[in-house]
């Protein structure tokens, strides 16, 4: 296993230095029924970045692509996350088919050969409908301010719009949610197109791997074989993340956050401790899966695009959906190895 995983690692580190999640030129309109009827193998098995046009008049004439829009939905059934869905190719949609290949027992190199296509195409709709319920509407609250001591003030950092909701719900970017609902008016018995990512795992994790080099979080059953991967942010160069291995101690959904500049990091000009509240959009997201190495966790983020884009004040970071799955196939006790070397964030 450890043979593979190196071999893993060179071929990310080869895709991480040509690709990070970026947009592709795509003439197909973005539209349910695109993405429903794409086909996958339009996609180039080596994931090779566009140019950036030579004409300044074309720039930002870059729309999600259906067929990765597909893929997307399709590695988040399978346990391979992508991360956010957006309909763009790039680093964690190719680590997403690396670990995919590894859950079925295929060459680890990230690329969409014919054999992980059709162990990958399930079929039928990946788009589906969802009517918005009065509870949906009465859920959101206010703009969730940046500065700690602001929310300190507030009792829950919920959602701020019904439109960033639905999308974390359905682990979609909220463009991707706007585009696929062009007109939405966002009223209760509305029906909007959504990703129909399927319903959570289910399994019991007894090790995780944080990867640190891969930037990606992979968590085992009991016969050593990979059930789930997720797209993390371990860390940063200014903060880097432990070594070694680390036991889970506690599980903590919707946690509130203790903020300590003279331990952790200084926020802003705050200096003083702060009790940040629960919330998805609190700093630590939805979800705190608590180390034995004191102040550090696996937890959630309120921007679920940033993940693997950005650094971390040292704990590792997924999407809120991904941290809430994991945990609930772990338990206080499950030993965590932080391997490979703290990685330079994404620009």
């Amino acid at each position: 296993m450890r043979l593979v995983l190196a071999t893993l690692a060179v071929a990310v580190a080869t895709l991480s230095s040509q690709a990070q999640d970026a947009p592709a030129v795509s003439a197909t309109p973005l539209t349910a029924e695109a993405v429903n009827g794409a086909d996958i193998s339009t996609i180039s098995a080596v994931y090779t970045p566009q140019a950036e046009p030579t004409d300044p008049s074309l720039a930002g004439e870059r729309h999600p692509d259906p067929a990765v829009v597909r893929l997307r939905v399709l590695l988040d059934r399978a346990g391979a996350s992508p991360g956010v869905i957006d309909g763009y190719d790039g680093d964690n949609v190719r680590k997403a088919v690396l670990a995919f290949e590894l859950m079925h027992g295929l060459p680890p190199d990230g690329a969409l050969d014919p054999d992980v296509l059709a162990a990958l195409e399930t079929g039928g709709p990946v788009i589906g409908d969802y009517a918005i319920i009065a509870d949906d509407l009465n859920a959101i609250g206010e703009p969730i301010p940046k500065d700690y001591a602001e929310q300190a003030r507030r009792k829950f950092l919920g959602y701020a719009s019904i439109e960033e909701s639905l999308a974390e719900r359905f682990h979609m970017d909220i463009d991707l949610l706007k585009a696929l609902n062009p007109g939405a008016r966002y009223t209760v018995g509305e029906p909007v197109y959504v990703a129909a990512y399927g319903p959570d795992l289910q399994g019991e994790v007894v090790r995780i791997e944080a990867d640190k080099s891969l930037r990606q979080v992979r968590a085992y059953d009991a016969d050593n074989r990979l059930i789930a991967a997720y797209p993390a942010t371990i860390g940063s160069e200014e903060n880097p993340s432990p070594s070694g291995t680390h036991l889970v101690e506690a599980i903590v959904a919707m946690p509130e956050y203790t903020y300590n500049p003279r331990i952790n990091f200084q926020q802003g000009e705050n200096t003083k401790v702060l009790t940040i509240p629960p919330g998805p959009n609190g700093p630590v997201g939805s979800m705190w899966i608590d180390l034995s190495e004191p102040t550090f966790g696996i937890h959630g983020t309120p921007e679920p695009s940033l993940i693997d884009k950005t650094g971390s004040h040292g704990c590792v970071r997924l999407t809120n959906w991904d941290a809430n799955e994991l945990a609930k196939m772990v338990k206080p006790g499950v030993p965590v190895d932080f391997i490979g070397e703290d990685a330079k964030a994404a620009p």
